[in-house]
This record gives structure tokens, C-alpha cells and sequence, in this order.
């Protein structure tokens, strides 16, 4: 997926991509990785969003940017979480959503 590409690309770590079509309808994968700080955080965000944009993909939303800490990037077939290493342990979306499969 091109969007965990862009992610690997800019240093992020523990890239996952998880398939959730079997479990809910509201967005088919998410796109999960950790940053070390904000600066990093919107690097890496910026990147994939120019890489999609390229590919014909604009986002519906992007949330968090600001701060980021957690930042959501909503394309509809899938979400990209950029967490910060705390946010990424406190919210745990891999343990919520241990159901689906792993695919990265």
C-alpha cells in the first residue's frame, strides 16, 4: 500500500497495515505507524498525501495535524494513523481491532 510506503519512507517504525473488511463497514484498512516527535509526525503526513494526491487520491479529512500527536488521515477505503509513541500505546488500535488481519 503506498501510503505505508511514504510512512517507511520518512523513518516511521512499526508500519502495519491491518484489513478490516471482514469486521466493519465504515473503512476498509487502516495504515498504522509511530513517529518519534511533531515535526516528524507532519513529515510523514505530508509525504503520503503528496504521494496519493499524484496517484488521484485526495483525503476526505485530515485530523490532528496540528499537534501531532495523532494524526488521521481519512480516504475513505482507509485511515492512516500517525501516532506519536504515546498516543500509539494509550490508544492501542491494534488490540481494539485484533480481529483483523495483519497484511504488513
Amino acid at each position: 500500500m503506498l501510503a505505508a510506503r511514504c510512512a517507511e519512507s520518512k523513518k516511521a517504525t512499526e508500519v502495519k497495515v491491518l484489513d478490516l473488511r471482514e469486521i466493519t463497514s465504515f473503512t476498509d484498512f487502516f495504515v498504522i505507524c509511530t513517529v518519534s516527535n511533531a515535526r516528524q509526525a507532519h513529515a510523514v503526513s505530508d509525504e503520503i498525501e503528496k504521494a496519493l494526491k499524484e496517484a488521484g487520491e485526495l483525503p476526505m479529512s485530515i485530523e490532528g495535524y496540528d499537534s501531532g500527536e495523532w494524526i488521521l488521515m481519512d480516504y475513505g477505503d482507509f485511515l492512516v494513523h500517525i501516532f506519536s509513541e504515546a498516543a500509539r500505546s494509550f490508544y492501542d488500535l491494534e488490540r481494539l481491532w485484533r480481529h483483523a488481519t495483519q497484511i504488513l
